[in-house]
């Protein structure tokens, strides 16, 4: 099969690899759609994502397709069936997946970055991974089932309340979806800064009460202006200095979400006199754990707009591009198509 192999720090080559035979409960999806993350940019420039990478690797985790191939013990989806994927295969054995922390999984699997992903014609996980979704839901909107489903951690750890002011840093496609969650979830007040117009634009179109430039307006000011107090702040850039900010953003009694990879050896000085002043909790949201089915439903339901957040069709051959042109850096999510 064709697939895009990682074999380094910026070295990612397209080429024929096997196709490795199916274990009894290993489903095979031809991949229709993957996208592209801000890990796996992380993963191609070296820095490594959520887990530890080994080179060669197929990357890729965000992906539908079609059940091409199911193990002689597979019950729950037949050939033909649409699905997508959760890429994090946990043990169920060790402390923390006995203790309802799955996602600190000490054996954990992952799809894309401890084994091969998506970035390929075929994708081969355990049957508890994957999940079925309907003809109403295209291929690519199913390939953000895994996006969304670590924005719906985040969200839950964010306890936001009817009626609260959230402000989300960063207009990405997670930082779009993250908005639009937020407004689902009861905030009566989101906000958004921005530094691209285009994504300010999008914004307001996608619900925000409030959109900042922070690169010409002073964030501060504007949100005295606006809001009473910011309750959440939402940081999906990544950035040690938004980090920073985000920090100095956030109202009285405030949550802080850090949902931006930043690099691992990142680091800012923090003012704990700040924090006990405002009595800040400072979390942050790591993969997507017991939220993948609920992801699928609230694709189904239609009640989060992704068209308008995936701006680039790039196919598997050109799948490099994406990784080395500023260009593709600055738009939506870029999905990579795979199959017709």
């Amino acid at each position: 099969m064709k697939a895009a192999v990682y074999h380094g720090p910026q070295d990612l080559r397209v080429e024929e690899v096997p196709v490795r035979g199916l274990k009894e409960n290993e489903v095979m999806i031809q991949v229709k759609y993957c996208g592209v993350c801000g890990t796996d940019m992380h993963i191609f420039n070296g820095d490594g994502g959520s887990f530890e990478v080994h080179p060669p690797l197929i990357p890729g985790h965000e992906f539908s397709g079609i059940v091409a191939k199911t193990g002689s013990a597979v019950t729950s989806v037949q050939v033909g069936d649409r699905v997508s994927g959760d890429p994090n295969d946990m043990c169920g054995e060790c402390y923390f997946c006995k203790n309802a922390m799955q996602h600190f999984c000490t054996d954990n699997v992952g799809v894309g970055t401890t084994v091969d992903g998506g970035f390929a014609e075929y994708v081969i996980l355990r049957e508890k991974q994957v999940y079925q979704f309907s003809e109403h839901l295209s291929f690519m909107e199913a390939a953000m089932a895994e996006p969304i489903s670590c924005c719906l951690h985040g969200i839950d750890l964010c306890h936001i309340r009817s009626g609260c002011t959230v402000l989300v840093m960063g207009g990405g496609p997670i930082g779009m979806i993250m908005m639009q969650l937020a407004k689902n979830a009861g905030a009566a007040t989101v906000i958004m800064s921005e530094p691209v117009a285009e994504k300010r634009e999008l914004a307001l179109k996608l619900g925000a009460s409030r959109v900042i430039n922070p690169m010409e307006e002073d964030v501060e000011a504007v949100l005295a202006d606006c809001c009473k107090n910011v309750d959440v702040v939402i940081e999906c850039v990544g950035n040690i200095h938004t980090q920073a900010d985000a920090v100095r953003f956030a109202g009285k009694g405030a949550t802080v979400m850090y949902f931006g990879l930043a690099s691992p050896e990142a680091a800012y000085p923090l003012k704990p006199d700040l924090v006990f002043k405002k009595e800040l909790t400072i979390t942050s949201s790591f993969i997507n754990p017991y939220t993948f089915e609920r992801a699928i439903q609230v694709l189904e339901s239609g009640t989060i707009e992704l068209k308008s957040l995936i701006t680039d069709i790039i196919p598997l051959d050109h799948i490099v591009d994406v990784f080395t042109k500023p260009e593709y850096r600055r738009t939506g999510k870029v999905m990579i198509q795979i199959a017709e």
